[in-house]
């Protein structure tokens, strides 16, 4: 997998609304987890995206709906003519190349939660 492929190469627009890039800067040099939750159009996945432009990381989004598993997630075994195969899932390959893994976690409630993990 190339890095390259996922690259955002622009900056994007973002209007900071406090101080949510200090807050994500500091969580990403500890290298935590963060969780971004607002309701939907609320600029969420723009955030990601330019943070990702700002500390010039590879960003794969995954959009996830209710029947998402945990192969889906990180990998699984397939079976093809030529015998069996290891396809990576989007964790995997985002750890692979050093990129921020953008989980888009639509939820029946009014809002949205998305997790975001650097690997």
């Amino acid at each position: 997998m190339d890095s390259e492929h996922y690259k955002i190469e622009s900056e994007p627009f973002y209007a900071p609304q406090g101080n949510e890039i200090d807050l994500y800067t500091a969580a990403y040099a500890s290298r935590l987890p963060m969780m971004v939750k607002g309701p939907t159009g609320c600029g969420k996945s723009r955030f990601i995206e330019h943070m990702a432009w700002k500390l010039g990381k590879p960003l794969l989004t995954v959009a996830c709906n209710e029947d998402i598993t945990a192969s889906d997630l990180v990998g699984r075994y397939l079976l093809d003519a030529g015998g069996t195969r290891w396809l990576d899932g989007p964790l995997t390959v985002a750890a692979r190349i050093g990129a921020i893994c953008y989980l888009d976690i639509r939820s029946t409630l009014d809002h949205a939660i998305d997790a975001v993990f650097e690997v």
